[in-house]
């Protein structure tokens, strides 16, 4: 039977991780009902809204709420713990029995609200994870991060390029190479190109109706571009959610913009809508020059290539995208996206700090 009423778990959570979800839980099994409440500062990098979704996923049984506390942090001061108190009560503005903790605030929070304090794991035993290591270092506190905030952070690397360039055989190789580094990278991850896979069921259909149909046999309309292109963020973002804190993609949806225009010589607006969702980290042009084309059955325009990687190059350029050119042969395009990618990674993820703290002795 559950002890306690209403329960309330309050934090930061910039960014939710191992030791948040299980304070959670612990609470939902304690608690008939649950409030989860996210206090974000404007400060932050991490908006609110993302907080409080990336909870609600992980917890669909508690309610979660999110409030603006922009006061700074001062364990010893009552007129700041009453301006805080104030920033709870209208989160959370009902009666409350409960305060589940694991910070040494705990204890003066439950009374306040009037409740009873619960502590749990407070030496982190459980969990050796804090929001504070996560934001110093997200690589080595990966394992304690869930799908979705793997998903917020991945870097993510989209190989991209005009017919027969190399995009599926570099990005292939990246994830592989990344791979083969261990530990957290070992489940590094790649993305295919979902419009191949279209084109591909295409042609079977068009060889269905006709045995004889090829390739130039097959049209598009521009309704099929965006159906593209939320398929492959689709497939991207499911892959995110999974892999290491690297994530290497051949093609995206920002590329299957200029793939509209080379089928159907213009823009499409719902697909430069769908691909300003979200932007990748870097990417990597393969160059036309040193690969000669190949006809696998679904090619057939080795003239436009220049054309294509000229317009994917004015289309980076143009919509400042971070990206290096691929040129060389295989091996010295593998050479250069590793150390393009090292060098990426090695800028590090940047949080901007939260409020100050006053956390001196009790006795000062």
């Amino acid at each position: 039977m559950r002890r306690f009423g209403h329960g309330l778990v309050l934090g930061k959570f910039y960014p939710p991780h191992a030791g948040h979800h299980h304070l959670v839980r612990t609470a939902q099994d304690q608690c008939e009902r649950l409030t989860v409440l996210v206090c974000a500062a404007s400060v932050e990098s991490v908006p609110l809204a993302d907080r409080v979704a990336w909870m609600r996923e992980a917890h669909p049984g508690a309610e979660v709420v999110g409030a603006v506390d922009d006061i700074p942090v001062d364990l010893y001061d009552p007129a700041v713990w009453e301006a805080h108190m104030a920033v709870f009560r209208g989160a959370v503005p009902g009666r409350v029995d409960a305060v589940f903790t694991s910070e040494e605030y705990g204890g003066e929070l439950a009374r306040r609200f009037g409740a009873e304090e619960v502590l749990v794991d407070r030496e982190r035993t459980l969990f050796p994870v804090s929001g504070t290591a996560v934001r110093a270092d997200p690589v080595a506190a990966w394992e304690f991060l869930g799908p979705a905030v793997r998903a917020a952070l991945t870097r993510r690397i989209v190989v991209l390029g005009a017919e027969s360039t190399g995009t599926t055989t570099l990005s292939r190789a990246l994830a592989g190479h990344y791979r083969s580094r261990g530990g957290v990278w070992a489940k590094t991850g790649w993305v295919a190109e979902y419009g191949r896979r279209y084109s591909e069921e295409k042609l079977a259909a068009a060889r269905a109706a006709d045995p004889a149909a090829s390739w130039p046999d097959v049209s598009f309309t521009s309704e099929e571009f965006p159906v593209i292109a939320r398929r492959q963020d689709a497939d991207e973002e499911r892959a995110a959610r999974l892999g290491s804190p690297v994530l290497f993609c051949d093609t995206d949806s920002f590329a299957t913009g200029i793939w509209h225009e080379r089928y159907m010589d213009g823009r499409n607006a719902e697909v430069e809508r769908i691909a300003a969702g979200r932007l990748r980290d870097l990417y990597l042009l393969t160059d036309h020059a040193d690969v000669p084309f190949e006809d696998d059955g679904l090619r057939d325009g080795p003239q436009l290539r220049p054309w294509m990687t000229g317009r994917f190059r004015e289309e980076l350029e143009r919509t400042g995208r971070r990206f290096v050119v691929m040129a060389g042969d295989r091996e010295a395009r593998l050479a250069r996206a590793v150390a393009a990618v090292d060098e990426l990674l090695g800028e590090g993820w940047h949080f901007a700090d939260p409020l100050p703290e006053n956390v001196r002795a009790q006795a000062s």
